[in-house]
């Protein structure tokens, strides 16, 4: 691993080129548009901000979409690793079915998918893009009485004075781990690893498995869908972009 050239504090895995932003645009946005102006696998691109913590990364799938998508939970699982080693210990970070995320209960964010609008389910993707949001801080929404059902990284005791940079480098080590997992294991060590952190389904979605095109199918057979789920974005604001408060 070596620092980035674009941000020399941070050591990244040398697969990744960091790509660091401050303005209004998520980071969601900004890899997609790069993705889709040309090569720029492995770029990571990071939105400096107090109030989240934004960064998306650019992949390139060697599967046909409908099974390509699954490199979303191996998105979620190292997100949910990096937030677990930089947050208070023994404290649980568990999803609800499939992209929002949760700590000690409380929502904290989420993750994204993204992939060519044109390509068919049948094709292999040119790109796809997976990012993660989560509130940073909750300092500008006022009283916390009124968004009870939220977290922040600083309500729960993460720094938050370093810019998060600690968190972008333990995402991209543990993304390479989870791909690192799928590559010995197959998908079943991704989904076993996704799977226990699900909360919303209850154990007999735990108990369940992925399915080849990523929709969950739950012990006893109930089917839900990954695709319709990942195009509504449940913890995000559609007002503000943002992860709900």
């Amino acid at each position: 691993m070596a620092p980035s050239p674009d941000h020399p504090d941070l050591i990244l895995p040398p697969v990744f080129s960091l790509m660091v932003t401050s303005g209004p645009e998520n980071a969601f946005d900004e890899a997609c548009a790069v993705a889709a102006s040309g090569d720029a696998t492995g770029r990571l691109v990071w939105r400096r901000s107090a109030e989240v913590f934004d960064l998306a990364v650019i992949l390139e799938p060697d599967e046909p979409l409908a099974r390509a998508r699954r490199a979303f939970f191996a998105g979620m699982v190292a997100l949910a690793d990096a937030i677990g080693a930089h947050g208070p210990p023994e404290i649980p970070v568990t999803f609800d079915w499939p992209d929002t995320v949760r700590f000690d209960g409380a929502r904290l964010g989420g993750g994204r998918l993204g992939w060519p609008p044109a390509c068919g389910e049948d094709e292999v993707p040119d790109w796809l893009v997976f990012s993660a949001t989560v509130i940073a801080s909750k300092a500008r929404a006022g009283d916390p009485g009124l968004t009870p059902d939220s977290t922040s990284l600083e309500n729960e005791g993460f720094n938050v004075e370093d810019g998060h940079g600690p968190l972008v480098e333990s995402f991209a080590r543990h993304l390479m781990k989870a791909f690192a997992v799928w590559d010995e294991d197959g998908f079943a060590g991704i989904e076993r690893r996704y799977l226990r952190r699900l909360a919303d389904g209850g154990p007999s979605a735990r108990m369940g498995r992925i399915d080849a095109n990523g929709d969950l199918l739950a012990d006893g057979g109930e089917r839900h869908p990954l695709v319709a789920v990942l195009t509504g974005v449940a913890w995000r604001d559609p007002h503000t972009g943002e992860p709900r408060l």
